[in-house]
């Protein structure tokens, strides 16, 4: 019996995938019979590493490097992807944070901070949906087939005080989807959104150095335990299965319980 989460040879692209989570949906989608695998990182020496993990399934890959936040290089590495397998019929937006060159840390109050510091948050989490969005959605409207799905974050549907900028681009990029979706509907394309809390990466890794912050982290969980990158994977997996063709312009939250009343 075939599995309903079999993806039938698709293609599928998934941004920030060097690492985290966008590494996992890019090995669930290899496992799950995608026709290739376009692994984008900032960082080509990492986007090249998943890509070998992925040939090991027996799965084709091809890494592409590039910034989601420069609408010039997205088109060219969309063109690259095009170009090496056809067409792009999967797209995970999952590139996030404050870009590739800036971590958490100690951040300041928002009213502290100017555009320049606005604009990592808001260059990656929005702008680079939009940019990604853009690039393979008429190849997707020609097909008349395509699943875009976007990584939020539980930060965009709660707030979170030390994270102000991040809540509202991680909103806007939900609220995008929404009207996408009502968009290119007719088109057989669904646009949904995946909203994680805290998930085992290397960028939570570091916010988290023992158990005892772990412990205060965690007292806000129902299921107390942090998220997995399979865990996000699983839930991406389904939005871009055919078992999903009849959902469109939602919001998942994969989050332990953070939140469980929005």
């Amino acid at each position: 019996m075939e599995s309903i989460l079999d993806l039938k040879g698709r293609i599928g692209l998934v941004t920030g995938a060097g690492q985290g989570v966008g590494r996992q949906i890019a090995l669930h989608f290899a496992a799950h019979n995608a026709g290739g695998v376009v692994v984008n990182d900032y960082h080509r020496s990492r986007a090249e590493a998943v890509a070998e993990e992925i040939r090991a399934l027996g799965c084709k890959a091809f890494a592409v490097a590039g910034d989601v936040t420069d609408y010039a290089a997205v088109t060219a590495l969309t063109e690259e992807a095009v170009a090496h397998f056809g067409r792009v019929d999967l797209l995970v937006n999952n590139a996030g944070n404050a870009g590739p060159t800036q971590g958490l840390g100690e951040l300041p109050a928002f009213w502290e901070t100017g555009p320049e510091e606005w604009r990592h948050w808001l260059g990656t989490n929005l702008y680079g949906v939009l940019n990604c969005s853009r690039a393979v959605l008429p190849g997707m409207i020609e097909r008349r087939y395509g699943r875009i799905v976007t990584i939020v974050s539980d930060a965009g549907r709660v707030g979170e005080p030390h994270l102000a900028v991040y809540s509202g681009a991680k909103a806007g990029a939900a609220g995008f989807m929404r009207g996408l979706a009502k968009a290119v509907g007719r088109f057989n394309i669904t646009a949904n959104n995946v909203a994680l809390s805290g998930v085992r990466t290397p960028g939570v890794a570091d916010l988290v150095p023992d158990d005892e912050t772990m412990k205060k982290v965690l007292r806000s969980y129902v299921i107390r335990r942090m998220g997995e990158p399979d865990d996000a994977a699983n839930m991406v997996l389904f939005l871009a299965s055919d078992a999903a063709s009849w959902i469109t312009g939602q919001t998942y939250p994969v989050n332990g319980g953070y939140a469980v009343s929005m």
